[in-house]
């Protein structure tokens, strides 16, 4: 599957070369160099974290236009259950299914009730004790794609079914074609995106060869229309067909106690998620049976496309539960119909080279230059840590004197004073604290 498509991308117009994001890159995946920043695509796993830390703006998501809705006769939305968490004092979900029909839509599908099909297959296929303890969700597709790339080990225990997005997507396509008669293409299924890996994961489904969600709008860039159109919604019409278990998908552990077990760990931001991955990958969580991953701080109301603080978004979750039943969907079909068709494999971005005695020289070199650079790790060289930039040098992307430590003794070797540059200043003066500690 090619990996040339991604829903982050950088505005290089805008970028300072400031490094902030380098640093949060859990893969790695961006450098800066001659002032900008760079990002390299098969690294990349489109989790917004460069995007929620970019002060310039320089990095943004690509999602679908307002407009894209006109390419179809009719127009079903998918909302996520991160949705309902931006609205203050919200009582019913009927008032935010009705705006987004208000808004032109033809028909809603709640995101949420596929959540409570999913929910209940999991639970049945867990019950039958087929899988690879402990299961990892699939939910998050930043998660998926960050295994896949860094930890091959765990690809087995991903869970192999689709997300609750996809199901809906389906459903919500089939149930319109039935009802109105429409040909497949004439139907069109947008989902409410709170991150841009869910936007990615439409484009380029892992698991599947072909998704039936037609496109993505941006949370945030819809929020404001459908406030306005809600305010006008005087008594909503009853659309809403999910419960406390789809709607708490919202949040950081919705979805783990949702399988009614003891054994489960819910954990979410990016830092949280890469140390629960490498205990994973060092054998040390094998007595839980199940693993729910975020790469959102809060959950899906975290994501970098929403406007409210997470931690406020969840509570709101939390308050609107009082008023929904426990639960209105199970999963009735056959679960070969929801699992993936493909088995996630481990993708080699990271690997130095295909022949491995060349792969262990470069490894060794890599090695070598690490243990001679200053291991402060302070980007200026544009790669986010001294073993990042030792394999940028080794693979030909970077000159050793690209550390400016490197360089201020060529410098002086060569006679040239270069102390007096304030960034070097600043540089040599952290370094010195750092070693004396």
């Amino acid at each position: 599957m090619s990996l040339l498509y991604h829903s982050v991308t950088l505005d290089s117009d805008k970028c300072m070369g400031c490094t902030n994001c380098i640093k949060r890159c859990p893969t790695e995946a961006i450098r800066v160099r001659d002032g900008k920043a760079r990002i390299i695509n098969e690294r990349c796993i489109d989790c917004g974290e460069c995007i929620r830390v970019c002060p310039h703006h320089a990095k943004r998501a690509i999602y679908d236009d307002f407009s894209r809705m006109n390419d179809f006769a009719y127009k079903i939305a998918l909302p996520p259950p991160a949705l309902y968490g931006q609205f203050n004092n919200l009582d019913d979900i009927d008032y935010v299914l009705n705006g987004l029909i208000a808004m032109g839509f033809d028909e809603v599908y709640e995101v949420s009730r596929a959540a409570e099909m999913l929910s209940d297959a999991t639970r049945r296929m867990m019950k039958e004790q087929n899988f690879k303890k402990p299961v990892i969700s699939s939910a998050c597709p930043a998660v998926v794609r960050l295994i896949r790339v860094k930890f091959p080990s765990l690809c087995d225990n991903v869970l192999s079914l689709l997300s609750p997005m996809h199901i809906a997507g389906r459903q919500a396509k089939k149930e319109a074609m039935e009802k109105t008669g429409l040909a497949f293409d004439q139907i069109g299924v947008f989902f409410i995106a709170p991150c841009p890996a869910k936007i990615t994961d439409i484009r380029q489904p892992l698991g599947v060869e072909k998704t039936w969600v037609d496109g993505a709008f941006s949370l945030a860039e819809i929020y404001p229309r459908l406030v306005d159109c809600m305010n006008k919604v005087k008594e909503p019409m009853p659309i809403s067909k999910s419960g406390i278990i789809g709607v708490s998908w919202a949040g950081s552990g919705g979805e783990a106690s949702a399988l009614i077990r003891e054994q489960y760990l819910a954990a979410d931001g990016m830092e949280n998620v890469m140390a629960v991955l490498e205990e994973l990958e060092g054998e040390r969580l094998s007595e839980l049976d199940f693993i729910e991953l975020n790469v959102c701080q809060g959950g899906c109301v975290g994501g970098v496309l929403t406007i409210e603080n997470p931690f406020v978004a969840k509570a709101r979750v939390q308050r609107l539960r009082k008023y929904l039943p426990v639960s209105l969907n199970r999963f009735n079909g056959k679960m070969e119909s929801i699992k993936w068709r493909e088995k996630l494999e481990y993708i080699g971005v990271m690997k130095l080279s295909e022949d491995i005695s060349e792969a262990m020289r470069m490894m060794e070199e890599i090695e070598r230059l690490t243990d001679n650079l200053t291991g402060l790790d302070c980007g200026s060289c544009g790669a986010p840590s001294c073993r990042a930039l030792a394999e940028d040098i080794v693979t030909g992307k970077a000159r050793l004197n690209d550390c400016v430590f490197v360089l201020r003794q060529e410098a002086s070797s060569a006679g040239i004073d270069i102390s007096s540059d304030p960034r070097m200043r600043l540089i040599t003066d952290h370094y010195e604290k750092e070693t004396a500690k």
